[in-house]
């Protein structure tokens, strides 16, 4: 179960690190087989489906992400959460908003996100 202090406290680490261009910071919120889904995944090649599984995958796809959007920036608006998951609702590249799914398990730690962008 995620508290709502938890949910605040991941979303904060989770924005304060994709704004540092941390991705070992970002991968300590994520178990080693988590899946990720996302059209950004589908644009970029990545994948025929938008999905990728495992921290080593999804962190390739996440390096060229950094690498194409060097001044990537993420303005966080708004959290929301359930029992088990959370919602981060934030300004992403380009200025477009977004909202990401995450799944978590028992020990607080991600095994699915799903990434939404208008």
């Amino acid at each position: 179960m995620i508290s709502r202090e938890q949910a605040l406290q991941f979303a904060d680490e989770w924005v304060a690190a994709w704004n540092a261009h941390d991705l070992d910071a970002v991968l300590t919120h994520y178990t080693e087989n988590f899946e990720m889904s996302s059209p950004f995944i589908l644009q970029m090649g990545m994948s025929p489906d938008g999905r990728l599984k495992g921290k080593v995958n999804v962190r390739n796809y996440w390096e060229k992400a950094l690498a194409k959007y060097h001044d990537l920036h993420f303005d966080l608006h708004e959290v929301l959460s359930c029992i088990n998951t959370v919602i981060i609702y934030y300004t992403s590249v380009n200025g477009k908003k977004a909202a990401e799914f995450f799944v978590f398990n028992e020990d607080g730690k991600v095994v699915q996100a799903i990434g939404h962008y208008n």
